[in-house]
């Protein structure tokens, strides 16, 4: 009998207030996208992370001639040099935290070089103006500034380069989109409290001497409250259940249909990475209803 009055009483409140709960579905389903957006966008960084650090390695450059560098001094790296290099790589404190070692002779990068040059843009070239190098490949790729303080200054080598430079403006332009969704997704869920919290005011207004009398005949404050909050609660799991769906289609016809048969180098997010942001957006939604209700029914429920 309890259970009938309280549900019956929150449907009447959402029909009562229908413009308002249907506002709070639509703020509550555009905040909850942004937020699950900007969590989807994070993911596909840290995927991008996992899968290109770990094929990126570590370049040790060799002196080539005419070298500005001071361990450059005597011109090309001997194959003494180049011998002292990889003891240190092979056999160096600094040889647990690499996985293998290639070495590319000026020859054999003047050959891959002409494979990939079919424009013949480097005709001029000839492989006496290659730069020989050492591709280390690391357990651990954030273990670079250990296995680079090891070969850089050594006389012979040149250069060291970390070839995770190369993706750190595309990361940090998806890092940069993952803020931007996240403002506007707090700028939205302020708004969805914002509108909750007048539903809810509206409604226990317009129930004032209903509520008065469940007080009168000693229903407690729970019991006053709960309707109200459950109709906030109802309005914005609504929205969040519209949000998860239409992340969910984006996923899957956007990115899983389109985007990935168009690049298929990139490992993207898929719909199950959505099966999992979807219950914290409903949490998130429900959590702001229950803030907004008990800030709202403070005042206008109070015994």
């Amino acid at each position: 009998m309890r259970l009938r009055f309280i549900f019956g009483e929150v449907f009447s409140g959402l029909r009562r207030n229908g413009t308002m709960a249907l506002s709070v579905v639509l703020v509550t389903f555009v905040s909850l996208t942004f937020v699950g957006a900007a969590a989807l966008t994070q993911m596909q960084v840290d995927k991008l992370k996992g899968d290109w650090y770990d094929k990126v390695e570590v370049s040790v450059f060799l002196c080539p001639d005419n070298s500005p560098k001071i361990q450059c001094s005597s011109g090309r790296a001997t194959p003494e040099q180049e011998d002292a290099i990889r003891a240190v790589l092979d056999d160096g404190s600094v040889a647990p935290l690499i996985q293998n070692v290639t070495y590319e002779s000026r020859e054999e990068m003047f050959a891959n070089l002409r494979a990939r040059d079919t424009s013949n843009q480097f005709g001029s070239l000839t492989a006496d103006q290659m730069q020989a190098s050492f591709r280390v490949k690391l357990t651990d790729p954030t273990q670079f500034e250990v296995v680079a303080d090891k070969v850089r200054g050594m006389n012979g080598v040149e250069t060291v380069q970390d070839q995770r430079e190369i993706f750190k403006g595309l990361f940090s332009l998806l890092n940069a989109a993952t803020l931007v969704a996240a403002g506007l997704a707090a700028v939205m869920l302020l708004a969805a409290v914002l509108l909750i919290t007048t539903t809810i005011r509206l409604s226990a207004l317009s129930r004032r001497r209903e509520t008065n009398i469940m007080r009168m005949v000693g229903a407690s404050r729970g019991l006053i409250q709960l309707p109200f909050m459950l109709e906030g609660a109802v309005a914005a799991t609504l929205g969040a259940v519209m949000a998860a769906a239409g992340l969910w289609l984006s996923v899957r016809y956007l990115v899983e249909d389109w985007l990935n048969q168009s690049v298929t180098f990139v490992d993207y997010v898929g719909a199950a990475d959505v099966l999992v942001v979807a219950p914290w957006l409903l949490v998130v939604a429900v959590g702001l209803a229950v803030v907004a209700s008990l800030a709202t029914l403070g005042r206008y429920t109070r015994a």
